[in-house]
């Protein structure tokens, strides 16, 4: 079974695993407390994280680096 979008085409879009791990849960959460339908015209997953990790693959969600 292969899996959509696969950790090594994420990886391109956010270069750890730990990052990509994070930005995905927050916004999975995000999208089940505030019942948001994402930002995607479609999605292949029905569930929050796979909504989110394609998001990331899409480009439409990114991680900013907030260094002072």
């Amino acid at each position: 079974m292969m899996l959509y979008p696969s950790i090594d085409n994420l990886l391109l879009k956010i270069d750890s695993k730990y990052s990509l791990v994070t930005v995905a849960a927050k916004r999975a959460r995000y999208m089940q407390l505030e019942n948001d339908k994402g930002v995607l015209p479609s999605y292949q997953s029905d569930k929050f994280v796979g909504k989110a990790l394609e998001e990331i693959h899409a480009g439409k969600l990114v991680l900013q680096n907030d260094e002072k």
